[in-house]
């Protein structure tokens, strides 16, 4: 941890439409401050639906219609929009594709990453698996998978998965996000003093940043 850059903490959950967009969003507004090198961005891990069972066979739009209640229809008419919404900033959502899946393992694997510095990696490599490409992110030959493409060793990061390592790191990212007031996710810390919740427009990131920055170097 770098203590001479300004800290940008960002709650997050793999299976959260809205992470993976507020993600390119906030970037959008990164890459046009002056001072990014000046910033550290640490990813944090939340669980959404932490009960969720993992099952491959079952779609996110079956998923959600149980999960709250609405018709199938009802519930792709609601991913239809969040893919909308995804592309407008670049993305490409196959939802009807992704693999209903508990995310615990996947942020263990973002903590394993953390420690040799791929952490921003490994968050990207998670969100284009499970939105883009249908993969199944609860499972290990997937994550091993994801972390030699992003130049993990593939033997330490499978005896991490295989022993549990790392889910007290998750855990403990979980229970600091309820005493800091995280409600929902994304959610941005910028540099312990502004918060800001959800996927804003890169503007809104952006002025928080120069708040910031200019506050804390004055």
């Amino acid at each position: 941890m770098d203590n001479d850059k300004m800290q940008i903490e960002i709650w997050s959950d793999v299976m959260c439409p809205f992470c993976y967009i507020g993600k390119r969003k906030f970037e959008s507004a990164l890459a046009q401050f002056p001072e990014n090198q000046n910033i550290q961005v640490i990813w944090k891990s939340y669980q959404l639906s932490p009960d969720m069972v993992t099952d491959p066979n079952k779609n996110i739009n079956q998923y959600l219609a149980e999960h709250k209640g609405m018709s199938i229809d009802e519930a792709k008419g609601l991913n239809d929009q969040v893919t909308q919404m995804a592309a407008d900033v670049g993305l490409e959502y196959n939802l009807d594709q992704s693999v209903v899946a508990n995310s615990f393992d996947a942020h263990r694997f973002t903590h394993f990453a953390k420690q040799y510095d791929k952490q921003l990696e490994a968050e990207e490599k998670l969100f284009q698996a499970y939105f883009t490409d249908g993969k199944n992110i609860d499972d290990y030959a997937t994550l091993i998978q994801l972390g030699t493409e992003i130049g993990l060793d593939a033997t330490l990061l499978e005896l991490a998965l295989n022993n549990g390592s790392y889910a007290d790191e998750v855990r403990s990212d979980i229970y600091e996000a309820q005493q800091v007031g995280v409600r929902g996710v994304p959610f941005f810390v910028i540099d312990r003093k502004y918060a800001i919740s959800g996927a804003q427009d890169s503007k809104t990131f952006f002025q928080a940043l120069e708040q910031a920055y200019n506050e804390r170097n004055h």
